[in-house]
């Protein structure tokens, strides 16, 4: 039995509104359905977080602290599975012809979810794995809550006091709210509403820079998954190390990144620049402009796009010199910065180095 104690990311997604749909619908079709919605909610959630357990309409995942070092992607990572199973709920729904209970009700299924930072032992007992302590028992707590009551919301995300302080993040229009609990206290969560969430989302304007329209493309192939490579791309310190940039947050959008954020970049002593989030998918893609302060007209749109393999994520990263007429000459400064300094190999080698990094096991207690 493995009792070292670990520190890190606890994520129970639940499925709202099973007990009931299972009661009012056939067995069999609502059995098919909910396998499916499972399978998909796990396989948004891992292999980033480790499965715990299976528990009927719910996931129960969790990381340790150091396998997500930027906070805010646990964040991303829940509404990118919220995202994805509003999309399969509605697939569904539109290529059934089936008129009976279930697949009528179809609608009336929701997803919340429940995020703590706590500590925890993996403990394998008779082959079967499991996490145990005070903060395991909590959050498993938390999934009767009142914030349905409170608000009005189907769909949520409530995270705990403790979770938001090791994410390093307040988004605007939380719900504020405490619940109490025997043996445990009272405990301070913070929820947003999903389905708002999922509607701006969807509103959204995207920005892509294609391939055909790209300048430069830089692509590697990163033994890892999407979400660690996500978190790679935009923590700060890891960009310093895979980019060579000293990244400066100036300004988030309603408390966190998207569309809009900006942050002032350092190459060097004198060559700086600003850099705005025109579009955030998590973790599809997203697209930057930097702006540089020392050439006018240096404007550069990159798009870095993301795709699973079976192996782990593609990586590329688009480039595209938006002043008129120096699409050219910017193609060919990046054939020639390739071939002197290696820039291609170079973004392949720092990314899997840091990838590798990430994926060691944590130390101590």
């Amino acid at each position: 039995m493995d009792t070292k104690i670990q520190h890190g990311y606890l994520v129970l997604a639940d499925i709202s509104g099973y007990t009931s749909f299972v009661a009012a619908t056939e067995l069999e079709h609502a059995h098919d359905i909910l396998t499916e919605l499972l399978e998909l909610v796990l396989g948004q959630l891992t292999p980033t977080l480790t499965l715990s357990k299976l528990e009927g309409d719910a996931v129960f995942v969790y990381a340790p602290e150091a396998r997500l070092p930027r906070g805010e992607t646990v964040l991303e990572l829940v509404e990118a599975t919220y995202v994805a199973f509003r999309d399969r709920q509605e697939a569904i729904r539109r290529r059934t012809t089936c008129q009976c209970n279930a697949c009528r009700s179809i609608p009336a299924l929701d997803l919340k979810f429940i995020v703590h930072h706590g500590d925890f032992i993996a403990q394998r007992v008779a082959g079967i794995h499991e996490l145990v302590g005070s903060d395991v028992n909590l959050i498993h707590r938390l999934s009767k809550n009142h914030v349905a009551e409170a608000t009005g919301w189907r769909a949520y995300a409530m995270f705990t006091k403790a979770g938001l302080a090791h994410m390093g993040l307040r988004p605007e229009g939380m719900h504020e709210q405490t619940e109490a609990y025997e043996h445990l206290g009272q405990v301070q969560t913070y929820s947003l509403d999903l389905r708002a969430r999922y509607a701006a989302l969807v509103d959204a304007r995207r920005v892509v820079v294609a391939p055909e329209d790209a300048h430069n493309v830089l692509t590697t192939d990163v033994p890892a998954p999407m979400a660690e490579v996500w978190s790679l791309l935009n923590e700060p310190r890891n960009r310093e190390e895979w980019e060579g940039i000293h990244i400066v947050p100036v300004s988030k959008v309603g408390g966190r990144t998207g569309a809009g954020a900006r942050s002032h970049c350092m190459h060097g002593d004198n060559v700086s620049m600003v850099e705005t989030v025109l579009d955030w998918r998590p973790f599809d893609y997203f697209t930057v402009e930097q702006n540089s302060r020392g050439i006018p007209g240096m404007i550069i749109n990159i798009t870095y796009k993301l795709t699973q393999t079976p192996t782990g994520t593609r990586t590329e990263r688009r480039e595209r010199w938006m002043g008129s007429g120096f699409g050219p000459l910017y193609k060919f400064l990046c054939y020639w910065m390739d071939v002197i300094f290696g820039i291609k190999k170079g973004f392949e080698q720092r990314l899997k180095q840091l990838a590798a990094q990430a994926d060691k096991p944590e130390t101590g207690g």
